[in-house]
C-alpha cells in the first residue's frame, strides 16, 4: 500500500502481460528456463537477477515435472507504470504437501532436484506464496523485481489489491478472456517521472509507456465527494467466441478501459461499447471498489460471474449482470451497490469457470495473495473446453 495525498493508504495496482503457459512434459524445465531468461532480458533485469530467476524457475519446474499430477507453470510480466517484474506460478492437482513449513526448510528434498529447495526460492523472490493440501494439489507464486532502487521501491509498495489469471482453451494459444485494473481519482506523483514541461529533451525520463508504445494510465479526477481515496476500477472481459478474434476483442476492451476518463461502471461500459462495435464484442463486467468506504458499485453485461465473498463464513453474494453483448447490444445499465464486509473478497470470472465453486471447499482459499486465490479458483472450477479467466480483489478494506 502507498499513502495518497490525503494520507490514506492507496492500494498497489499492477498490470500483467505476456502470459505463457507450460503444460506438464519432460521438456518443461528447459522450456520454462529459456522463456524466463528471454523475458528477464526483455524487461531489463540485471544479469545477476536474471540468473536468480532462471534458477528459481528451473527448481520449481523440475519439482512440477517429477512430482505433480496435471501440473502447469505460468510465466508472465507484471508492470507498474515505471517498473517491470517477472512472476511465475505453478499449479497442480496433487499430491500436495502434508507439511508445508518442513518443505520450506533448507535442505528439505523429496527427490533429486537442483538442490536449492523451496526455501531458497522464497528468499530469492520479492513475493512468495504457497498453498498446498494433501490429495488436492499445490499452487506456488513467486515474483521477482529488479535489484535496483526503483525495483526495490516497487517491491516495497506492497501486494496488489487485485490480480487475475487467464488460460486459453485446449488447442488454442490466445485467450479471449482478459482483466484489468486502474485507479480512480487523483494520484501522487510517480517517483522518478519528470512532469510534462519541466525538463527538456535532454532531461526527459523514459517510462514504460514510451518503451512499450502503450498509453500511460491517466486516472480521471472524480470531483468532490464522488469517490473515496484509494478507489479503483476492476474490469473483466470475455471476448465473444475463441481464438485470435476473441483475444483481439478482449485486448481492445482493456486498452479502451485504460483510455476511458469515466469512473462509474456504467459509463465505462458505454465507452467500451463504442470501441468494440467494429469487432466481436464480448461479455464485460466493471466494478468500482472503494476500500475506505468498504463499498462496491457493479455493472455487468453478458455472462460474467461476479461475487462478493465473506471470507469469514464462506458465504457469497452474486452480483447480477444484464443480458447483452458489449459492442453490439448494450442494454439499459443496471447498477448494483454492495457493502464490502471486512476482509471480504471480490471475484469476477468468465463462463470458463463453473460458478458452482464454494470457498469452504478449499481451506485457506482467501487467506493467500489475490493471484494465488485466482489460480486456486482456476484449478478447482476451470474447464478445458473454453477460455478461462478470473480476477480476485481483496485485502484493501
Amino acid at each position: 500500500m502507498t499513502p495518497d495525498r490525503a494520507g490514506a493508504a492507496a492500494p498497489a495496482l499492477t498490470e500483467c502481460e505476456d502470459t505463457v503457459w507450460f503444460r506438464h512434459s519432460d521438456s518443461l524445465p528447459a522450456a520454462a528456463r529459456g522463456a524466463a531468461r528471454q523475458l528477464a532480458h526483455r524487461i531489463g533485469l540485471l544479469p545477476e537477477r536474471a540468473a536468480e530467476v532462471a534458477l528459481a524457475v528451473s527448481e520449481a519446474a523440475t519439482n512440477l515435472r517429477r512430482h505433480a499430477v496435471d501440473g502447469a507453470m505460468v510465466l508472465r510480466v507484471v508492470r507498474t507504470d515505471t517498473e517491470a517484474a517477472l512472476e511465475f506460478l505453478t499449479v497442480d492437482s496433487g499430491p500436495g504437501m502434508a507439511d508445508v513449513p518442513a518443505a520450506l526448510a533448507d535442505g528439505y528434498s523429496s527427490g533429486p532436484t537442483l538442490g536449492i529447495g523451496l526455501g531458497a526460492i522464497a528468499r530469492l523472490a520479492d513475493a512468495f506464496d504457497l498453498h498446498s493440501l494433501p490429495g488436492r494439489g499445490t499452487v506456488l507464486t513467486a515474483r521477482f523485481w529488479n535489484r535496483t532502487p526503483a525495483g526495490r521501491a516497487a517491491a516495497a509498495a506492497g501486494e496488489p489489491a487485485a490480480a487475475g489469471l487467464t488460460r486459453p482453451m485446449s488447442g488454442q494459444e490466445l485467450c479471449g478472456d482478459a482483466w484489468a485494473v486502474r485507479p480512480v481519482g487523483p494520484l501522487p506523483p510517480v517517483p522518478g517521472r519528470v512532469p510534462t514541461g519541466v525538463a527538456g529533451a535532454a532531461g526527459a525520463a523514459l517510462d514504460w509507456s514510451v518503451l512499450t508504445n502503450r498509453a500511460p494510465r491517466t486516472p480521471s479526477s472524480p470531483g468532490p465527494g464522488r469517490t473515496e481515496a484509494g478507489a479503483f476500477l476492476l474490469l473483466f472481459c470475455d471476448g465473444l467466441g475463441h481464438g485470435p478474434l476473441a483475444a483481439r476483442a478482449a485486448s481492445d476492451a482493456v486498452a479502451a478501459f485504460h483510455r476511458s476518463p469515466a469512473h462509474r461502471p456504467e459509463e465505462v461500459l458505454a465507452d467500451l461499447h463504442r470501441v468494440l462495435r467494429t469487432g466481436r464484442g464480448g461479455a464485460i463486467a466493471v466494478a468500482l471498489v472503494e476500500p475506505a468506504a468498504a463499498r462496491l458499485t457493479f455493472c455487468g453485461v453478458g455472462n460474467v460471474s461476479a461475487f462478493v465473498v465473506d471470507t469469514a463464513t464462506g458465504a457469497r453474494r452474486a452480483l447480477p449482470s444484464s443480458p447483452g453483448i458489449v459492442g453490439h447490444q448494450l442494454p439499459a445499465p443496471h447498477t448494483v451497490r454492495q457493502d464490502l464486509p471486512p476482509g471480504s473478497a471480490v471475484v469476477l470470472h468468465s463462463d470458463g469457470l463453473t460458478d458452482r465453486w464454494r470457498a469452504t471447499d478449499v481451506p485457506g482459499l482467501f487467506s493467500h495473495l489475490p493471484v494465488t486465490a485466482a489460480a486456486l479458483l482456476l484449478r478447482e472450477a476451470g474447464v478445458r473446453r473454453d477460455d478461462a479467466g478470473v480476477v480476485v480483489a481483496k485485502g484493501a478494506w
